[in-house]
């Protein structure tokens, strides 16, 4: 993956420029907020993603483990002026067997945020081509994103590039 700063795309010069990188340990500190902040959006969409009072720590715990996890990607994206070298947005996502299909190893975005200012704007795009290639890299032969069923954003986001469903999940409280 090649840490490097995406061009506006065509037509809109106002877009702000990010760096984008392989996140490392002093990172989660920065993560961190931004996962949690995702997390709770969640939560509005679905009651069953009702955040745990513990959610900081084992969000802390979940991005140490996979900055350790070969089959795992982690990137940060870091703004331009006044938010040069500030993580504005990352995108987490792990390599899974698929044990009964074709490709072998699936991609999984897990999450991806950025904050507001960075957003509609190309730079979703961007990480979204760069944590693919880096699953690719990694021997992923499929790439599927998670996400709040009732998130019309992400649906379109991901429909949009080409993404369209495969599986369901459906829950019911016990």
């Amino acid at each position: 993956m090649s840490a490097s700063t995406p061009s506006p795309p065509a037509g809109d010069r106002s877009a702000p420029a990010i760096h984008l990188r392989p996140a490392r340990d002093a990172d989660v500190a920065a993560i961190v907020p931004l996962l949690l902040r995702l997390k709770r959006l969640n939560e509005e969409f679905d009651p069953l993603l009702k955040v745990r009072d513990d959610a900081e720590a084992q969000a802390r715990e979940t991005v140490r483990g996979q900055l350790a996890d070969p089959k795992a990607v982690v990137l940060v994206a870091e703004g331009s002026g006044a938010d040069r070298e500030k993580v504005v947005g990352f995108v987490r996502a792990v390599v899974r067997e698929r044990p009964f299909y074709t490709p072998q190893f699936e991609g999984v975005i897990v999450d991806i945020y950025l904050l507001p200012l960075y957003r509609r704007r190309g730079v979703g795009e961007y990480l979204l081509a760069e944590v693919s290639s880096a699953l690719k890299a990694k021997g992923a032969g499929v790439v599927t994103a998670e996400f709040p069923a009732q998130n019309e954003i992400a649906v379109r986001f991901y429909a949009k590039r080409g993404f369209r469903p495969v599986t369901s999940i459906h829950a019911r409280p016990l």
